[in-house]
């Protein structure tokens, strides 16, 4: 009796013909890591933040769009175990993160020292300088772009969600239906596509400014080169641990995204210590149902089953070792990345190919419209 073919199989067999894919010329992804002093960072100043969410409403106008729709029926994976994931019909939940919302903004209400707070927070993607969502990526669809952008090629993007497991944050998501996969073996091949926040790059690319850098108000993010901007970061929280009675060496409490992770490209600075704005956001979370919720009254506010923080797209804020200097982890890299670059000749070699895309889609043709750039 032939040998049942399962999605295991069906990869491996992919990947022996990928190696002829490669051998033909097709360009495989770049070495999963950012030039060094080049990489763009963001500063947020939290203490500035009012809650207006400009910045979600702006990232959604602007990239919604080019996220697709599943196709009807979606296929259904093999074996029947796997999930699938559908926020097609939910494309207006804004308090946390899906394929449709690159951003959200943690409202969070606390005390600290006696004192009732308010505290907002905008929550993406981190930008890890060595991320290991780019770094496991088995398919070489996670890369880093040259400005330090960690970015999720939709053209070569399976949908396996390795990314999301070993992100810290959990932040990537994925919807199942759209992709590469659909041209190849639906029900063996992948389950869809993960999208996260890609800091507006295209519009980076064209020397602009990130949608939620360009709108906000109350000038919340500083976007610069990395070096000046952690000058800036280490500055500001100083002040802030000044202001709330801290001895000057505790400024790093403060401050968030310098550290974690090995360090990223996301960094944010309070006027409490993020040991405060940690349990803030875990006591949010374990309120929240994982419902329907739309913007700030759906956010924190919502009974029902209770769940884990960072749990459907609301990322938790602790702190967070460098998950790429476990001895697994680097392995793993190792290993995966030669094999990450053929399966990514693979999935555009068999996949349709897209045209390039280096504008926002209303800027567009409808005929350039696409996968998430």
């Amino acid at each position: 009796m032939a040998q049942a073919i399962s999605r295991r199989n069906f990869l491996r067999g992919g990947l022996a013909t990928a190696a002829g894919v490669a051998a033909s010329g097709v360009v495989l992804p770049q070495a999963v890591r950012a030039a060094g002093g080049q990489e763009l960072c963001t500063v947020l100043d939290l203490s500035k933040c009012i809650g207006c969410e400009a910045c979600v409403d702006a990232c959604r106008e602007t990239w919604q769009a080019t996220v697709p729709d599943p196709v009807n029926p979606m296929p259904k994976p093999f074996p029947s175990r796997v999930p699938t994931q559908d926020w097609s019909k939910r494309k207006d939940v804004s308090d946390r993160l899906t394929p449709y919302n690159f951003l959200y903004v943690e409202h969070l209400d606390f005390e600290h020292k006696g004192q009732a707070l308010e505290l907002h927070v905008p929550r993406r993607c981190m930008h890890c300088v060595n991320p290991p969502c780019a770094n496991l990526c088995p398919f070489g669809a996670g890369r880093v772009e040259k400005n330090g952008i960690v970015n999720i090629d939709p053209d070569v993007c399976l949908g396996g969600a390795k990314c999301k497991q070993v992100c810290p944050w959990h932040i990537p998501q994925r919807q199942s239906g759209v992709g590469v996969y659909l041209d190849i073996m639906p029900s063996y091949a992948g389950n869809g596509v993960m999208f996260k926040c890609h800091r507006c790059l295209p519009l980076v690319k064209q020397g602009k400014q990130p949608q939620c850098v360009e709108v906000c108000p109350e000038h919340v993010q500083t976007i610069g080169l990395r070096p000046q901007m952690l000058a800036q970061a280490e500055a500001l929280a100083r002040q802030k641990a000044q202001a709330d009675g801290a001895a000057p060496d505790r400024w790093r409490d403060y401050v968030y995204g310098i550290e974690e992770n090995g360090g990223t490209n996301t960094v944010y600075v309070s006027p409490v210590p993020f040991a405060v704005v940690s349990a803030a956001v875990n006591q949010a979370h374990a309120q929240a149902a994982p419902g329907q919720g739309k913007g700030r009254a759906g956010a924190g506010k919502q009974g029902g089953k209770r769940r884990k923080a960072g749990f459907a797209g609301r990322p938790p804020m602790g702190p967070v070792n460098n998950t790429m200097e476990s001895a697994e982890n680097l392995t793993a890299a190792l290993v995966l990345a030669p094999l990450a670059g053929l399966a990514a000749g693979f999935t555009r070699l068999f996949g349709k190919k897209q045209p390039p895309s280096d504008q926002p889609p209303q800027e567009q043709p409808p005929s350039e419209q696409g996968g998430q750039s």
